[in-house]
């Protein structure tokens, strides 16, 4: 059978489109302001290459379209040049899920990694592989964007993210040669570097928390277009849920646990803001008993 040049030509159009379309729309900016003495364009090189490589490279094998691409911002903090080309710093992980029919966004990773440490020479072309670790920084990079890519298909489909969080584990298995800080479990005896978030999330232990992600996202949030109250009721089942989890303790540090809290404390406590007495005072009690360090964020369900 044969096709109109028109047709033909649009539909290599729409495939290209299809095809090449990214699963993330990630925002990355460098503060490099304690760094002297440098020449500061090769962070704004840096920048333009590693959101190049975030927007660019194709992490998985479904195809997005534009408005489907997962939000996130990736925020560096250089406090230090270790040597000529080698930086120190911060980077503060932000990501975001849209709520069903609203112009609403849900914070799903707000997370900080102390422990950033990455060779760049100006102009260097950002290569990474999933079978050996080429660049300590584009490991970095696509450990995060695995795990953002996981935490945001669990919130979709039942432990959706699986084949992702499995990537993020492979990336901290190539890297356990590496002289640079955390990949490795015994260099945070407090447990809270990058190994230890993707060991949590893959922990049978922890597997509650990602049943809650599902949950309170496709059964509770997603549904209060139709039904606020029913939404909410939802999510206070949950809680009751991660309550009993939360009495567990997989183990002494709960390094994913914190990672869930500092993500959706702010959030629960609105959703419950104009509940009833008796559903602020239950979730109020259930916040403070998990979150016992953060009580003034739950004020408002006391009320």
């Amino acid at each position: 059978m044969k096709f109109p040049a028109t047709l033909l030509i649009s539909l290599t159009l729409l495939f290209s489109i299809r095809s090449y379309a990214q699963e993330l729309n990630c925002r990355i900016s460098i503060n490099s302001t304690q760094i002297q003495g440098t020449n500061k364009e090769i962070f704004n090189t840096l920048q333009e290459a590693m959101n190049d490589f975030m927007n660019s490279t194709n992490w998985t094998n479904n195809v997005f379209e534009v408005y489907e691409r997962i939000e996130c911002n990736l925020l560096f903090n250089i406090t230090e040049e270790v040597s000529a080309g080698e930086y120190k710093g911060t980077m503060n992980v932000q990501s975001r899920r849209p709520v069903y029919a609203s112009s609403y966004n849900s914070v799903m990773l707000n997370y900080i990694d102390n422990e950033v440490q990455f060779k760049y020479e100006e102009y260097d072309p950002l290569e990474f592989s999933e079978t050996s670790h080429l660049s300590n920084l584009t490991s970095i990079l696509a450990y995060y964007a695995y795990i953002i890519i996981g935490l945001d298909y669990d919130s979709y489909s039942y432990l959706g993210g699986e084949p992702y969080f499995e990537k993020a584990e492979k990336i901290v298995n190539n890297a356990q040669s590496e002289s640079e800080p955390g990949w490795k479990a015994f260099e945070s005896r407090s447990r809270k570097n990058r190994y230890w978030l993707i060991n949590n999330i893959l922990d049978e232990g922890y597997k509650p928390l990602r049943e809650f992600n599902y949950n309170y996202h496709r059964m509770g949030l997603d549904v209060m277009d139709q039904s606020v109250e029913r939404g909410r009721m939802v999510i206070k089942e949950q809680l009751i849920e991660i309550e009993k989890f939360y009495d567990t303790k997989p183990d002494p540090f709960m390094h994913y646990f914190q990672v869930f809290l500092d993500s959706k404390s702010k959030e629960l406590a609105d959703i419950f803001s104009e509940s009833s007495q008796d559903d602020k005072r239950r979730i109020y009690n259930i916040m403070t008993k998990i979150d016992p360090g953060n009580p003034a964020k739950y004020e408002a369900l006391k009320e």
